[in-house]
């Protein structure tokens, strides 16, 4: 069987994906931080807002009061969206188009 997913749906699912696991990896290393179990490093929780979970990593810092006394998170995550989407600004009024067939 072949499923065939246009590029909008694609990247849809994939921002959808990244921002769960972002929102997810908030919530497990909080509850793992409570039972001073192995946590999830600063790093990876990183490399996950980069990668395009930056919405859902800074839902999770809020909504499970994670990570809210690190600067570098407080203002990193936001700084990471900001530049998510001039990106996305960038790209979406770029003069050059590309013909999907």
């Amino acid at each position: 069987m072949v499923i065939h997913m246009d590029v909008i749906t694609l990247l849809l699912v994939y921002f959808l994906s990244v921002n769960f696991i972002g929102l997810f990896l908030m919530g497990l290393d909080k509850f793992r931080a409570k039972k001073h179990l192995w946590r999830i490093p600063e790093s990876t929780l990183f490399i996950i807002a980069i990668i395009g979970g930056s919405i859902g990593s800074i839902i999770g810092m809020h909504l499970f009061r994670h990570k809210t006394r690190h600067w570098y998170f407080v203002y990193g995550l936001p700084a990471i969206l900001a530049l998510q989407i001039a990106l996305f600004l960038a790209i979406l009024n770029s003069p050059v188009q590309i013909q999907i067939m």
